[in-house]
């Protein structure tokens, strides 16, 4: 039933069967941390968690969270619950959100229930999605003048009516 073939023959054995030196093989998926692939971590349908997440990497979640959220990038599923405060870079929101959001970009799909503030550059909203709270775009500062263009420039002492 079972028997033992020979393993099959790698590239090194076949080149030294031909007599050539094998060439230089890309490596597949090497060992630096810029080749590999990072993968979304995935929080279930069925987990509740009460505490705080804290990633720099992509965090998707589908069932209950209970605390504050860190992360690079985060998708709410249309299970998905959150009760606390989200900052990250970007947000993808299908589920219920309770609490404020601080995002350079905020998705917020059809299926979105978003209760709170939400703090953003980008902000994009599905019909049918739903959004109580505010919207406070992010307000950068002014740029400082240098020294050069701060002789040139003049600034009005009372504005014009």
């Amino acid at each position: 039933m079972f028997s033992k073939r020979p393993p099959n023959p790698d590239t090194k054995n076949l080149a030294a069967l031909d007599g050539r030196q094998p060439a230089a093989l890309p490596s597949v998926g090497g060992n630096t941390a810029k080749s590999k692939p990072r993968v979304a971590s995935l929080l279930s349908e069925n987990l509740t968690i009460e505490g705080n997440l804290l990633s720099d990497g992509e965090i998707q979640i589908d069932g209950v969270v209970r605390g504050d959220i860190r992360v690079g990038k985060l998708t709410l599923g249309e299970t998905g619950h959150i009760e606390g405060q989200i900052f990250a870079e970007s947000v993808e929101i299908r589920g219920r959100m309770i609490g404020s959001i601080t995002a350079k970009q905020v998705k917020l799909l059809g299926t979105a229930h978003v209760e709170g503030d939400i703090t953003h550059e980008q902000l994009a909203m599905e019909t049918g999605a739903f959004f109580q709270g505010r919207s406070l775009k992010f307000q950068r500062p002014p740029a400082v003048p240098t020294p050069s263009n701060a002789m040139t420039e003049t600034l009005p002492l009372t504005p014009k009516v």
